[in-house]
């Protein structure tokens, strides 16, 4: 954490130790694993959409709606816990739990199941990324920091290259080699490829839990005091958040008419917006009902309240720290970190829109069959999902010592504000062949924003409330990203008759706005980062 431009002055960087290279690769690996098991239903869509009969709109609340409602919600709790107990353990519990969770999908007969297995993947995600984020910012100086989070970035891009990869590789050959039948219990290619990615996760649990934990805020001078409660601290804020239990939890810490006036007002709002979306949402694209659990469900109404039920969750959690934590409460909300989250998030819901149907784009436009597009298309966002984080941490790092905290949001700016033209050019190409070579420029290009942004988000608080303010960002992220993003497309492209290209490419509406906030935060951010211990002293912080 830098608290003034100061900090940018020449100076000797501390070295990384072999202990902090090895958390990395580990910690890396997991964020591979985790984008592995949550990307792969993506390549395994096709198959799928086959055997249970469900539509596109259907798929994108497996692949965004049903996994973005837990894993937000748990990433609370969980961040929190990140913050007050041991990391590495932490990390790996997650870990074997959601490749569990995970490996479950092989055994779906129909849409219930696969929601199931999503669900426990979610709630099991929701640590990776604090816990690994706060890991690493133990490990290395604030000018390694943007080299360290290309390596998570690449993993990311590896964890999405492997789902494809994988998924339609696999999924292929124990098609075509049981074709004429006798599968072992009766899989289809797409069941036995849920095993196949869910197994590393268990092997890798047990090295991380057998991993040193760092000491907390030691890189930065700021040693946290050891959390003497962190599971009943951890479950006062999955208390908090949940609705139902919030306003327990409200008339508990004796809050007052202002704050009950602020809670309900609030959900009242979010209620009307989350109505008006439904109907809009209803009119443009109708749906059959989704049939889970004996209940017909309308799959616009279940959207809608996802996404309610996130905003609330995020109104509840400022509220708790308003009550229980100001220190928190006070470096949180500055306008440089919070609109960070919106840009995450709203960068999110292209990303994730356009990877979740970007497979099945390839195999409907192009004729590609599941194995080739799984293999190519696989291999090559891989490659360029680890080029450009290969290139973005240094770069961050140089600019973070030449401008300070500005040099990381005019990376992000670049990357932002250029790649949407790049994209919309992408997905009009008219053979494979230039789909390929277009979307090598779009996502060097795309890829780099990521390690400048994470390494921005988490300079902005002090060391024991980075757990908190990544799974902050995380139900953002997932709301904007994960709840939206596929979903839109989906949408549209049911409405259009399938034309996903057009769908995919009317995903990029919200990059407009994602450059005009950037624009904002570049007026804002040094300020915001320099009065980091002056905010968090004035919220009664012991520093």
């Amino acid at each position: 954490m830098a608290t003034t431009a100061a900090d940018d002055s020449p100076r000797s960087v501390p070295r990384v130790s072999r202990a902090g290279w090895y958390a990395l690769t580990l910690v890396s690996a997991a964020q591979a694993m985790s984008l592995l098991d949550r990307q792969i239903l993506s390549i395994l869509a096709p198959s799928i959409r086959a055997d249970l009969n469900i539509g596109d709109a259907e798929l994108g609340l497996l692949y965004g709606t049903v996994f973005a409602l837990f894993y937000a919600l748990f990433s609370l709790p969980l961040g929190r816990l990140v913050d007050g107990w041991i990391r590495t353990r932490l990390l790996a519990v997650c870990l074997a739990a959601w490749s569990v969770a995970a490996g479950l999908a092989a055994f779906a007969s129909g849409f219930t199941l696969l929601a199931v297995s999503r669900l426990g993947v979610g709630i099991g995600e929701g640590a990776t990324q604090p816990a690994a984020n706060s890991i690493i910012f133990d490990e290395f100086p604030r000018e390694r920091r943007g080299t360290a989070m290309a390596a998570m970035g690449i993993a990311v891009s590896l964890g999405l290259g492997l789902s494809m990869t994988l998924g339609g590789v696999v999924a292929q050959w124990w098609d075509t080699r049981y074709a004429a039948g006798g599968a072992p219990l009766g899989f289809s290619g797409w069941q036995f490829a849920f095993l196949v990615a869910a197994a590393p996760g268990l092997p890798l649990a047990w090295l991380i839990w057998r991993m040193r934990e760092p000491v907390r805020g030691r890189m930065d001078g700021i040693v946290a005091r050891p959390d003497p409660h962190p599971f009943k601290a951890s479950a006062a804020v999955l208390g908090a958040v949940t609705p139902g239990s919030n306003w327990f939890m409200l008339w508990h810490r004796k809050a007052g008419a202002r704050q009950w006036a602020i809670n309900l007002i609030g959900l009242a709002i979010i209620l009307a917006f989350c109505s008006t979306m439904t109907a809009v949402a209803q009119s443009y694209s109708p749906r059959p009902p989704v049939h889970a659990l004996g209940l017909a469900l309308d799959p616009h109404v279940l959207q809608w309240f996802v996404v309610g039920f996130g905003l609330f969750v995020i109104l509840n959690l400022f509220q708790s720290f308003k009550l229980t934590d100001a220190p928190a409460y006070r470096v949180m909300l500055s306008p440089s970190l919070v609109l960070l989250m919106v840009v995450g998030g709203l960068q999110t819901s292209i990303n994730y829109g356009i990877m979740g149907f970007t497979p099945s784009f390839l195999v409907r436009e192009y004729g590609l069959s599941m194995a080739q597009t799984g293999l190519q298309f696989g291999l090559l966002s891989a490659a360029l999902g680890m080029a450009g984080p290969l290139a973005a941490g240094p770069l961050t790092d140089w600019l973070t010592k030449k401008l300070g905290a500005s040099g990381r949001v005019w990376l992000i700016l670049f990357a932002l504000g250029v790649s949407p033209l790049l994209g919309i050019w992408t997905f009009s190409a008219e053979s494979a062949g230039s789909f390929y070579l277009r979307f090598t420029f779009y996502s060097l290009i795309l890829t780099i924003w990521l390690p400048p942004l994470y390494a921005q988000l988490l300079e902005l608080v002090l060391p024991r409330m980075r757990g908190i303010t990544f799974s902050t960002y995380t139900i953002v992220m997932t709301l904007l990203g994960l709840g939206i993003g596929p979903y839109f497309v989906g949408i549209v492209s049911d409405r259009n008759g399938g034309d996903l290209g057009q769908a995919i490419i009317s995903v990029n509406i919200v990059a407009p706005l994602i450059v005009v906030i950037l624009l904002f935060i570049l007026t804002r951010v040094r300020r915001d980062e320099a009065s980091i211990l002056d905010r968090a002293r004035a919220g009664g912080e012991i520093i």
